[in-house]
């Protein structure tokens, strides 16, 4: 599964950015999405997660980590095909390259219970003054 991340770019701090995550050939709803970060000299980062779905009446099951939650939101366009990442209230520490990728085998992570694999190339997000 070939994911790919688009959305991001420079803000303020206090500011917002949606990212996207999607696939040509996948219905991703099929599919567990993990979103990751990475900022320069540091380990990559597991901050949100969205359970895969089945049929239309069932909803996905969500988890953040600690250093987004309660300003990031994951979501599911079923129609798009594409997992959004809403963020706002943008700090200078949420700088890094920010990267989508499938669940694999249930590991009883803190992402979901899930272990990820199949990462996108990632798209950059800066915040800065």
């Amino acid at each position: 599964v070939r994911l790919v991340e688009s959305g991001g770019g420079s803000v303020q701090p206090g500011g917002s950015l949606r990212l996207s995550c999607t696939n040509r050939g996948y219905d991703l709803t099929a599919f567990g999405i993990g979103w990751f970060r990475q900022a320069p000299g540091k380990e990559r980062e597991g901050i949100s997660c969205i359970t895969k779905t089945y049929g239309d009446k069932h909803e996905a099951n969500v988890g953040y980590s600690d250093s987004v939650k309660g300003r990031f939101t994951i979501s599911r366009d079923r129609a798009a095909n594409t997992v959004y990442l809403q963020m706002n209230n943008l700090q200078p520490e949420d700088t890094a390259t920010y990267s989508c990728a499938t669940a694999g085998a249930y590991s009883g992570s803190d992402l979901c219970g899930y272990e990820y694999e199949d990462w996108g190339p990632g798209t950059q997000v800066t915040v800065s003054s």
